[in-house]
């Protein structure tokens, strides 16, 4: 059902040139000369990539309704990452290109949250805080602390993050999936 443009909000998602987007920010323009407008600044679902448009107050836009469903990564072949429906059992995949820094924090059995729209998986986003062990760091001396600095660590996902000097091989750690940065030590 096509929205008018005084119906759209921020989160909204809306399709666009038959690409999903969703509306990150608006702002209702009033000119003290002409006709009134609404400038729109929207994420693309798909690829991330930001854009901003602007739209007359007469024009309608049709609504994108995502469904939101609970996958599960399963494994890499190649170049496409596979994930597995946990209610149905049904298989999802997606190329590396398609996944942004997600394609270096999945492991193994990690539950993540896939966006669909007509059947078709679009992105994923995963947990915010995942922990992993570490696999191969440079061993740390005796008095090391938290202020002292960081060193380059391997994750089980292969991924490098910089932890504190005092985090060794086999110790477990939080890490931030939106930045790939460390946050602390867990048990």
């Amino acid at each position: 059902m096509p929205l008018s443009i005084n119906e759209l909000k921020t989160g909204l998602t809306i399709l666009v040139d038959n690409q999903v987007w969703l509306i990150v920010n608006l702002e209702h323009v009033k000119p003290g000369k002409g006709a009134a407008f609404v400038r729109v600044k929207m994420k693309n679902i798909k690829t991330g990539n930001v854009i901003e448009r602007t739209y007359r107050t007469a024009e309608k836009i049709e609504e994108a309704f995502i469904e939101q469903k609970k996958l599960q990564f399963s494994y890499k072949a190649g170049n496409v990452y596979h994930f597995m429906d946990t209610e149905n059992y049904e298989e999802a995949s997606l190329r590396d290109d398609e996944l942004g820094i997600a394609k270096d924090l999945l492991k193994d059995n990690l539950e993540i949250t896939a966006y669909y729209f007509n059947d078709q998986l679009l992105n994923i986003n995963l947990p915010t805080f995942v922990a992993y062990k570490i696999v191969s760091t440079e061993t740390g001396l005796k008095g090391d602390t938290v202020k002292a600095g960081t060193k380059p660590a391997v994750i089980e996902s292969g991924f490098t993050v910089q932890v504190p000097l005092f985090i060794g091989v086999g110790d477990a750690i939080k890490v931030d999936t939106r930045t790939g940065e460390y946050i602390e030590r867990v048990n």
